[in-house]
């Protein structure tokens, strides 16, 4: 859940804390008071795009800063490794982001800095947001389709199916391109042929090449270290080598020892140096001695490097991109020595392909139309509880004339508010405060399936009435009973619902706008009087009468 927010120098807000509690929050205030300052605020965080407008006049940065308690963080730190962040501790999730106006933006996550991108791919796993907007969403296929399978947890089954429809999909296309593919004249497969032969005769393997690499290299300045490897030897071995005046050094060391016995493990260290110096000169004579020049070896040496190099200019950097290259070639002359052979074989392989994957869709089907009933009840059940006396609403699957990346099916959402009228797509009959209601109805219904744990309404109870408000309240309460919900209304039969309360004011009565949030749920004398604004006078006996019965227990 969040756990804390602080904002600094957004729009007209100067510098506001707030901590939060799970359940249900109720955000209020005036029209055009600035309760999207909040919203804002968390959609910053959640990797939205911003332009430096949002900046308050005269200040030199925004910021926004969260931390969110995540109970478990095994998904979210798993995340956080695949975009190379800091991992959680202690089950907080710290994200702070600022937006300057002079400098470039910085953002940060437990610590680590993190891009744009990735802040979005996290806010995907911690929050959703609901508009205005978002009923409209609604009346796409796709959403209706994406809402059902997340009903039926068909997760796993579409993504065997997507796996089996992409190996379909890459045979046909393969299909496509041997079909148009045309012959090679002589000349061309002569040269394709004498291609693979040269790569064929490369020893292909990383090791292998290594070591060509190093002979080569050994080969070319054998004379140079051949002449190296001998300057050491004499050096150390020659008539006045290091060798011969060391044991000089040995004997009067044995000397010394005669005279002063406590010196022995000096002679000793100096006769180990002496005998390690007689085994570096008898190495680097070895050495020497192996580095003598063969020219027939060099001349071998030079051609399997000549065509090594060539085949990286040709094909590619490494041995994975001439091994690549290599197979690509052998496959092409396969197919010029009997295309008609190679599509015969590919036509078997796209028919297998495509039993299976419709076999796979054949499944995904069989359970999208189960769960197609079982959602169609919950969600009328819903529907119902939110002012429609008799509703009718169903899931309708529709086949498709060709398989596609969904399945061979997608599904149509029917809606009939009105007794007697028949069900009809929801682009067909329904107003937006229907869609409202339709989706805050499917949204209880699926809140438990979906993990993301915080869920934020923006004036999801547009264009309904007072006592409709009390069960979209209630709706909302018993979605935060497994998520902590943020609800933007001008309800108070919304309002009254909430756990905690804040309160949104602008002042306009000095020289500047100034925009203030304060949390209204630790003085209930607060939240009576700011629920009596709502229902039309914060001073009126009777309206602080009905927010005191609106608030009950609370």
């Amino acid at each position: 859940m969040l756990q804390s927010l602080r904002i600094r120098n957004l729009a007209l807000l100067e510098e506001v804390a707030l901590d939060f509690e799970g359940g249900f929050t109720a955000v209020t205030g005036e029209t055009g008071a600035g309760k999207s300052i909040l919203l804002g605020a968390l959609s910053l965080l959640a990797g939205e795009r911003a332009d430096k407008t949002i900046i308050r006049q005269g200040a030199a940065a925004c910021e926004v800063e969260a931390v969110l308690f995540l109970p478990d963080t095994k998904k979210t730190d798993a995340l956080l490794a695949q975009l190379d962040l800091p991992p959680c501790e202690d089950g907080a999730l710290i994200l702070k982001r600022s937006l300057p106006r002079d400098k470039a933006p910085k953002i940060t996550v437990n610590g680590g800095l993190a891009t744009l991108a990735a802040l979005a791919r996290l806010g995907e796993s911690w929050i959703d947001f609901h508009g205005p907007g978002e009923p409209r969403r609604l009346l796409k296929e796709s959403c209706q389709l994406g809402l059902l399978d997340l009903f039926g947890g068909a997760g796993a089954v579409l993504a065997a199916y997507q796996e089996k429809y992409r190996a379909w999909c890459a045979l046909l296309a393969d299909r496509e391109r041997l079909a148009h593919e045309t012959r090679l004249a002589p000349d061309q497969l002569a040269f394709l042929q004498n291609q693979l032969a040269r790569l064929d005769a490369l020893d292909l393997t990383d090791e292998a090449v290594a070591a060509l690499e190093r002979d080569f290299s050994r080969q070319s300045h054998a004379q140079e270290l051949m002449a190296l490897a001998q300057t050491v030897e004499h050096g150390l071995a020659g008539e006045d080598g290091a060798q011969s005046r060391l044991a000089a050094s040995v004997r009067e060391a044995r000397q010394l020892e005669n005279l002063d016995p406590a010196s022995r493990p000096l002679a000793d260290r100096l006769a180990a140096v002496a005998v390690e110096l007689n085994d570096l000169a008898a190495e680097f004579g070895t050495l020497a001695q192996s580095l003598v020049f063969d020219p027939e070896h060099a001349g071998q040496l030079s051609a399997r490097m000549d065509a090594w190099l060539d085949a990286k200019r040709r094909h590619g950097g490494d041995v994975g991109a001439v091994l690549a290259a290599r197979d690509d070639l052998r496959r092409r002359l396969e197919a010029q020595g009997d295309i008609e052979g190679v599509l015969a074989r590919l036509e078997s392989q796209i028919a297998k392909a495509e039993r299976a994957m419709r076999e796979e869709a054949k499944m995904l089907r069989v359970l999208r139309e189960s769960a197609a009933k079982a959602l169609a009840k919950s969600a009328a059940r819903g529907i119902t509880q939110l002012g429609f006396k008799q509703v009718d609403f169903s899931v309708r699957i529709v086949p498709l004339a060709e398989p596609g990346l969904m399945g061979d099916c997608g599904a149509e959402f029917l809606f009939s508010p009105n007794v007697g009228e028949a069900p009809l797509p929801l682009n067909r009959v329904a107003s937006s405060g229907e869609l409202a209601r339709v989706m805050l109805a499917l949204k209880t219904v699926l809140a438990d399936l979906d993990g993301v744990p915080v869920l934020v309404f923006d004036e999801v109870d547009a264009n309904v009435g007072g006592e409709i408000g009390r069960i979209v309240g209630e709706k909302l309460a018993a979605i935060a009973r497994g998520r902590q919900v943020f609800c933007v209304t001008h309800l108070p039969q919304v309002a009254a619902q909430g756990d905690t309360h804040f309160v949104v004011t602008k002042d306009q009565s000095k020289d500047r706008a100034i925009v203030s949030i304060v949390p209204l749920h630790t003085s209930r004398k607060a939240r009576v009087s700011e629920l009596a604004r709502m229902l039309g006078d914060s001073k009126a006996r009777s309206a602080l009468a009905h927010a005191e019965e609106l608030l009950g227990g609370k």
